[in-house]
């Protein structure tokens, strides 16, 4: 069915973009020096990974 293609194929990116904020995280968080505060961006990163994970989730659990 057309639908779940797109479910899956939906699924997918969302992990791939869920990654993708992981490795931006991980990489500016490595470029910091340890004395100096974590960015912002870092947590936003690591929030919107966290988020797009569960929209991931929430969409294998509905189909």
């Amino acid at each position: 069915m057309q639908t779940d293609q797109t479910t899956r194929k939906l699924h997918t990116i969302l992990i791939q973009l869920a990654k993708r904020q992981d490795e931006l995280a991980a990489t500016e968080a490595a470029a910091t020096r340890y004395w100096a505060p974590c960015p912002p961006t870092v947590l936003g990163d690591r929030t919107a990974a966290t988020l797009l994970r569960a929209e991931a989730d929430r969409l294998a659990t509905a189909s």
